[in-house]
């Protein structure tokens, strides 16, 4: 059905005020005609002076009228109603400075608005970039590039190497090495091999290899994420503006006032005086000013928030949903631990696989080789090196063919190795395993760690008043739980599919204003449908970015609960100076009524309120020292010292766990020399380091924590380190005296190694969690 005249009309009127550079144009034009009329009136013009704000108060009438339009066809009257009965009732009754007055509150809330709203709907433009656009299709007449609409089921495709998988298919070559971390999170890479399933949209990370396409574009994975994300963000309702929530009530009140002071006495300047100081200046101005505020404070601390409406929603969430993989850790694997073979300590294990691993682009020799960069190794440069796609590499390093990545006949495997083995499969981590001249050599560990701030993080939300934390993950289950046991979590749900998100999200919703934290492209239909969506966008996909209401641009979580601080703090303010501006303006109507205050001394008047509620609102800018203890720079630079020495002293608790388990091997001479170079590690380097924190960096961060006393439970692990360590060099001692380690000495040393490591791991994470965490 077509629209009448009237409404098409009215349509393009709206679609005019919704111009983006409207706002800050009115608010020009009205603070220049206010300006001008007072120049004109100072100088004897008082019919200028009226021309000038009758002009002002003009300008404004039809943009207001438009917001006040656009706002009924979404259901609701706001607090641009009111004003635009208050301009209109000034030029009925000639109170033109009243007009021009009203009429610069409103352009500068309305820019104050404006300035603060980056987008107003959800963009997937990125989503839809990152989908790819043809395939490489091969026929009997060789390998051709067709548009992806083109594929059909059983069309066989090639996939080069980097090139994201266009339709969901079948694996047709021996092999395909797949990152899938775009859709299931999952960090590191999988290999699929001949018939097994692919889904598009994950990324080729390994040689070419063929596809059989088993559905069409339409029907594949990754336009199945865009629906998803698209309905979710057309679904999501529209935030109601805190200033039009209270002009529900606000609105009637004023009109009713206004009419009977009319009726009353019968003077229409009466009922236009009330309207004058009920205009709501203290919603028009104090609320946006608190949110803008809130808004400015958090984008110093790297959170970018899409607009007002997403901040006051943060302040009243009580439920966070975590994605986890680049959000509650890292998102790329690091090394865990090194396992090496008798005659090779693990540090040397480490830099051999390291030296090999420069060449490769595999995210696990990424972080071997970052790894041993930051202990400070020195690689040694390899040469004819090769890499098979799913195997790993091989070359020559100091004359010796090395090899890193995996090894087959497990039933030949030494102790150790099999130790090593079923270390993995307890801590869910990669093994990477070196083989040096043909002989099995090493092991490197690699997990993808939980984030040292996370812990602090939800803590910190639990505080603020999050009721309900949940993890929901398309990664395995076993990872995703040990993780949500560690940081106490109430509920966890693993190997989720986009949708299986979606659902999790709209559940959730039902119950409380829900935020959903996540990084990756699958998150973006989660974002999408969630009350607030938070992108970590440091690292995360662009998509999620896009999709999301708030974007962490810091790659720390713990910015998250600073950004809830922030938002309740700005929210609070906000309705302070709104109840308070609004009590204040309650009482101005009364004398207004009564014929106390006429309409241009109640405009001034409203003047007076405004800058009281403003100045209030201001507050929102303020540092809340509650949120974040304050360190002292030489604490900043304790705390960053310290933390580069936690990774410079990973090989020495490599150390301590290798010379335990050589002990529980043969403990002959290699044992007792291995036990030997671990204390002559602990004695150079590690109890070293732990009196410097004992007496300079704990003495540093007691006064922001509150007092020796917080460090105390930390100071009690450096006893225990340096009384193990004593126990251990007493062994020594003994073995030395009787020509070897005696039967009867090995249980307790055996016991002091092992509790040694555990102490050290345990005590190493906690400072890592709790202090160095901290630093910005």
């Amino acid at each position: 059905m077509n629209d009448s005249p009237h409404t098409a009309r009215l349509r393009g009127l709206t679609r005019m005020v919704a111009s983006p550079g409207l706002e800050p144009v009115l608010l020009v034009v009205t603070a220049a005609a206010l300006a001008g009329g007072g120049i004109a009136w100072l100088a004897g013009a008082g019919g200028l002076a009226d021309l000038f704000w009758a002009l002002g108060a003009l300008a404004a009438v039809v943009p207001a009228l438009g917001w006040v339009l656009a706002a009924l066809r979404h259901g609701h009257a706001g607090v641009d109603l009111i004003a635009v009965l208050a301009l209109g009732g000034t030029l009925a009754v000639h109170e033109y400075l009243a007009g021009a007055l009203i009429a610069l509150m409103l352009a500068t809330g309305r820019t104050l608005e404006a300035a603060a709203q980056r987008r107003a709907s959800h963009d997937l433009r990125a989503l839809l970039e990152h989908a790819p656009r043809s395939a490489r299709r091969r026929t009997d007449a060789g390998v051709a590039t067709v548009a992806l609409a083109e594929v059909v089921v059983g069309d066989l495709l090639v996939v080069g190497p980097g090139e994201v998988v266009p339709v969901d298919g079948r694996v047709e070559s021996a092999t395909a090495v797949l990152d899938e971390s775009v859709l299931s999170g999952e960090s590191l890479q999988v290999e699929r091999v001949r018939d097994e399933g692919v889904r598009s949209g994950v990324v080729n990370a390994g040689g070419a290899f063929e596809l059989r396409a088993t559905a069409t574009e339409q029907d594949s994975t990754y336009a199945g994420i865009v629906r998803l994300a698209q309905q979710a963000g057309a679904e999501s309702a529209p935030v109601v503006r805190l200033a039009d929530r209270y002009a529900a009530w606000f609105l009637p009140l004023s009109l009713v006032v206004a009419g009977l002071a009319w009726l009353i006495s019968g003077s229409a300047v009466r009922a236009v005086a009330v309207l004058v100081v009920a205009t709501p200046c203290p919603l028009l101005l104090a609320a946006p000013v608190a949110i803008v505020s809130g808004l400015s404070r958090a984008s110093r601390l790297g959170v970018v928030i899409r607009d007002g409406g997403a901040l006051e929603n943060l302040g009243r969430a009580r439920t966070l949903l975590l994605d986890k993989t680049g959000t509650l850790t890292r998102g790329r694997p690091r090394v865990l631990d090194v396992t090496a073979a008798p005659g090779l300590t693990p540090a040397e294990a480490l830099r051999l696989a390291a030296s090999l691993d420069q060449y490769s682009p595999h995210v696990l020799a990424q972080a071997i080789v970052d790894t041993a960069r930051e202990r400070k190794l020195e690689l040694s440069i390899p040469s004819d090196v090769t890499e098979e796609p799913g195997r790993g590499a091989s070359g020559t390093v100091d004359g010796h063919h090395v090899a890193v990545g995996r090894v087959g006949d497990r039933d030949a495997w030494p102790d150790w190795a099999a130790a090593a083995d079923n270390r993995a499969l307890l801590d869910g981590a990669a093994v990477a395993w070196l083989t040096v001249d043909g002989q099995l050599s090493g092991a490197v560990l690699l997990r993808d760690p939980l984030r040292h701030d996370a812990p602090r993080t939800l803590r910190h939300l639990r505080s603020a008043g999050i009721e309900r934390l949940m993890m929901l993950t398309g990664d395995r289950s076993a990872p995703a739980h040990e993780i949500a046991a560690v940081l106490g979590l109430d509920d966890v749900r693993a190997e989720l599919t986009p949708a299986d998100k979606v659902a999790a999200v709209r559940d959730e919703r039902t119950r409380a204003v829900t935020v959903m934290v996540g990084d990756g492209v699958n998150d973006a239909p989660a974002l999408a449908a969630a009350d607030i969506g938070v992108a970590m966008g440091a690292r995360g996909s662009t998509a999620s970015s896009e999709a999301a209401d708030i974007v962490l641009t810091t790659d720390r979580v713990d910015r998250l609960a600073d950004a809830v601080t922030i938002a309740q703090r700005a929210r609070h303010i906000a309705l302070q100076s709104a109840l308070g501006g609004m009590l204040m303006s309650l009482a101005a109507m009364a004398a207004a009524a009564v014929g106390l205050l006429p309409p241009a001394v109640g405009a001034l008047l409203q003047e007076g309120i405004d800058v009281a509620v403003i100045l209030n609102a201001l507050r929102a800018l303020r540092v809340d020292r509650t949120s974040r203890p304050a360190l002292t720079p030489a604490a900043e630079a304790l705390i960053n010292r310290f933390a580069a020495e936690h990774d410079d002293l990973q090989d020495v608790l490599e150390s301590v766990r290798d010379a335990a388990d050589r002990l529980s091997g043969s403990p002959g001479p290699s044992a007792l020399a291995a036990v030997e170079e671990t204390h002559r590690l602990l004695t150079e380097r590690l109890l070293p380091h732990e009196h410097a924190e004992e007496h300079q960096l704990y003495p540093a961060l007691a006064p922001a924590l509150g007092g020796p006393e917080t460090t105390a439970t930390m100071s009690r692990a450096h006893a225990e380190i340096e009384r193990l360590s004593r126990r251990i060099a007493t062994h020594i001692q003994l073995a030395r005296a009787g020509g070897g380690l005696a039967p009867a000495q090995l249980d307790d040393l055996r016991s002091c190694l092992y509790g040694l490591n555990t102490v050290l791991r345990l005590h190493f994470t906690q400072e890592e969690e709790n202090y160095f965490s901290l630093a910005p």
